[in-house]
């Protein structure tokens, strides 16, 4: 859904802001919402240019989140690095994280083509592209390194959602308490996923899909590949089902990319971001069903995240 009709919704001081960075005889000439995401307002900003044609800029809000300064910060700086290397991310035009000039803490950046596929259908074909993508992402050595990556959860904190397999659930959580495993750093995404990524989706035919951006580069941090993976693993076993969270990284390693050796070591990383997950089943959900995913329930949601780390555990633990 798109509201093709809200230039009240962006406060003067922030179009000002915008405007002050748009090139001579361009103006504003359409605002539009994009949804699907969880912590930061989207819009899509239509640019009118003085031949008479328009360019697309994006601008991300963030209101009242309590990290919107670090997050914006790490995004530039990311966005920054990744400028001239061949991973497709949106170009920094300008960042205000402290709101000197916007109504909230914002980043002006270019737009991709390309939308968010979340469908079950062309799954197989869109996951072998992810994982080279991310192989792409991981083999970039950056001059500076971006922060230590964060982990999301301990073993207090996870969840158990209702009717869990319990002794899976406790062996899991089992797993979290030792120290992490040793590892090679690498420049991570750190929140990869299908929500993250746009395609260009040739109708009728989904095997023909290509990636054309990745966006959202608020947590990018310096860490363990298999972090990555994890993370995107989860993502689609919650998606399209726990078959495919394993599936993605067996794709991975077939296109290049080097895990963890010992599956004890791949254990805790799967499991870890897979228990994160049970504290933040509504946030996570609600963005997919207004996507279209509809029978995505917080408790549909639920029962495959259990079958998912209940799978993990039956074939790493």
């Amino acid at each position: 859904m798109t509201n093709h009709d809200e230039a009240a919704a962006v406060r003067p001081s922030t179009l000002a802001w915008v405007r002050r960075h748009l090139d001579v005889g361009e103006r504003i000439v359409r605002t539009e919402a994009l949804h699907g995401g969880i912590t930061a307002e989207m819009r899509r900003l239509t640019i009118g240019t003085p031949d008479g044609g328009t360019r697309d800029l994006v601008l991300r809000s963030f209101v009242d989140v309590e990290h919107a300064e670090d997050w914006l910060d790490r995004e530039a700086g990311a966005l920054t690095l990744l400028t001239g290397t061949d991973v497709p991310a949106p170009g920094l035009v300008a960042v205000d994280p402290t709101a000197a000039h916007c109504a909230y803490p914002s980043l002006l950046m270019t737009h991709l083509t390309g939308r968010t596929v979340l469908d079950d259908e062309g799954v197989e074909a869109r996951i072998p592209l992810l994982a080279r993508q991310l192989v792409a992402i991981h083999a970039l050595r950056p001059a500076e390194r971006p922060r230590k990556y964060v982990t999301l959860t301990t073993a207090d904190t996870v969840v158990t959602p209702k009717g869990a397999d319990a002794a899976a659930w406790a062996a899991a959580i089992d797993v979290i308490r030792g120290p992490a495993p040793p590892h090679e750093g690498r420049f991570l995404h750190r929140d990869f996923h299908p929500g993250n990524v746009l395609f260009e989706v040739p109708p009728p035919q989904p095997a023909g899909a290509r990636i054309t951006g990745v966006v959202d580069w608020a947590t990018a941090s310096w860490g363990p590949a298999d972090l990555d993976v994890a993370h995107c693993s989860a993502n689609l076993a919650l998606l399209h089902g726990p078959a495919w969270g394993l599936r993605f990284a067996e794709a991975y390693e077939e296109a290049g990319g080097v895990l963890a050796a010992a599956a004890s070591e791949r254990l805790y990383w799967m499991v870890r971001d897979g228990l994160a997950f049970s504290e933040e089943v509504r946030s996570v959900s609600q963005p997919w069903r207004e996507a279209g995913r509809t029978e995505l329930t917080a408790r549909a949601v639920e029962e495959r995240l259990d079958a998912y780390v209940t799978t993990l555990m039956d074939t790493l633990g």
